[in-house]
């Protein structure tokens, strides 16, 4: 750019196989003042909707990608600067940038990083890793999802570390079979990945089912393990969104699976149709639907959440940092529960329900890069 004053505005990347975004509304206008933080765009991927925060303060000086035109992921789409700048400078970052937009991806671009496999307990776990430097961070997605479900973290976490996303069992592209379903399965996935990827320790971030399933691989061995962070855990208490699940595993049409996603998030709009057909389409797989209701035992004693995650947590003592993350509006495992959590940093996010890894991306890695940094 012509003027170092300028600051580009460009479209992230919330995934590892992303290459395009579409703005779907402008939530700041030319002229506008901005603070780091601040929302300034609504933005879909063929994968999820979600808003871009400005990691930045200023003026916005131009605006560059229109409303429904797709952009190359960092691409600019727009500019923030003093008033100082001078038009012509803003202009000229301005051509330049719209002829990035204008090409388009290239017929190079890399479609992300390949699925990799381990064999654990005599099922294949599939895994996803970036990053070239830094301490190890294994992601552990929840019930129903896989490790698409941290799109909006794994990328940026990757500048700093190096990141793992798991398929757990009955999950993504692992193994179907979940055997008895039980906590203990999960947590063998967890430790077998560790162990494919050759790291002695590792930073554990656990979402829902995925952290009862984190916080017992880390009571088995909390010599490898580094930092725990939960994100709305399973196990700390009685009260759980029964009808809720049982709906995940029973809904067999889109009619009856979006209403029962849109529970998961705050804002219902982020549950975009590609999400929904993306969930069917996994849902439709060979052995799915057996695995989903083999964990429903695991999460459930009638219509009560089994509470063995707390028993984990005590068991690991002080010997790992824990942190946990729960979204204020939370509709499935209520954030009180997050209070069972003695002696853990406790971060409760408004506007998140039970995703806020998506929903809050950012306040949730920086909870995230907190217990890291605590870990020493």
């Amino acid at each position: 750019m012509t003027d170092e004053r300028i600051v580009a505005v460009t479209m992230p990347k919330w995934g590892l196989s992303m290459q395009l975004g579409k703005i779907t509304a402008w939530i700041v206008a030319e002229g506008d003042d901005v603070s780091a933080g601040d929302d300034l765009a609504d933005i879909e991927t063929d994968k999820i909707a979600g808003t871009l925060e400005s990691a930045d303060g200023g003026t916005v000086r131009r605006i560059i990608a229109r409303v429904g035109e797709d952009v190359p992921v960092s691409g600019t789409i727009a500019l923030i600067a003093p008033a100082g700048v001078s038009d012509g400078d803003l202009d000229a970052a301005v051509a330049e940038a719209r002829a990035v937009i204008d090409a388009g991806v290239p017929d190079e671009a890399a479609g992300g990083p390949a699925v990799e496999a381990a064999e654990v307990g005599g099922r294949k776990i599939s895994y996803v890793g970036t990053g070239q430097d830094g301490d190890v961070v294994l992601l552990v997605h929840g019930y129903g999802g896989d490790r698409n479900s941290w799109l909006f973290l794994q990328e940026p976490m990757a500048a700093r570390h190096r990141v793992y996303a798991l398929d757990l069992p009955g999950h993504g592209t692992s193994s179907k079979d979940v055997g008895d379903g039980s906590v203990g399965t999960l947590a063998d996935a967890v430790l077998g990945v560790l162990d494919a990827i050759g790291a002695e320790r590792a930073h554990l971030v656990g979402h829902s089912l995925g952290g009862a399933a984190a916080a017992a691989a880390a009571a088995r061995d909390p010599r490898r393990v580094s930092s725990l962070t939960l994100i709305a855990p399973s196990g700390f208490g009685p009260e759980i969104n029964a009808g809720y699940l049982r709906g995940f595993a029973d809904a067999q049409t889109r009619r009856e699976l979006k209403p029962v996603v849109g529970q998961l998030f705050a804002d219902e709009s982020l549950v975009t149709r590609q999400v929904v057909d993306d969930l069917l389409a996994y849902k439709r797989l060979d052995g799915v639907d057996a695995a989903l209701h083999t964990l429903l035992g695991t999460l459930l004693d009638g219509d009560r959440q089994r509470t063995g995650s707390a028993a984990a947590v005590a068991a690991i003592g002080g010997a790992v940092p824990v942190t946990v993350v729960w979204g204020r509006a939370d509709r499935i495992i209520p954030a009180a529960q997050a209070e069972a959590l003695a002696g853990a940093a406790r971060h409760l996010l408004d506007g998140a329900g039970h995703m806020p890894h998506m929903e809050r991306p950012a306040e949730v890695q920086a909870a995230i890069e907190e217990a890291i940094a605590r870990a020493g």
